[in-house]
């Protein structure tokens, strides 16, 4: 298991609960992106995908968790992005 690889995955995952959180408690999807969510999620995946492919160790779910969180923040950006305020 790389030690780095797995801080780089939990320094990044650190962000994504307060976002979706003030996300969820406002309502306010304004100047948030879905191409840099769904790049994100493509980079994740690909990350799980050689995890599973070439070297499956525990950092797997640091990255399966930190996409997770991603898809929590775009799904929350997709749901409220009719919203008045967010017009």
């Amino acid at each position: 298991m790389s030690v780095f690889e797995a801080g780089m995955l939990i320094c990044f995952g650190a962000s994504w609960p307060a976002a979706i959180a003030k996300t969820y408690r406002t309502k306010n999807v304004k100047g948030k992106s879905r191409l840099f969510a769904w790049l994100v999620i493509i980079g994740y995946t690909c990350g799980i995908i050689h995890k599973v492919m070439h070297d499956f160790d525990a950092v797997f779910y640091l990255y399966l968790a930190d996409l997770l969180l991603v898809a929590t923040d775009l799904a929350l950006v997709y749901r409220y992005k009719n919203l008045p305020q967010n017009k």
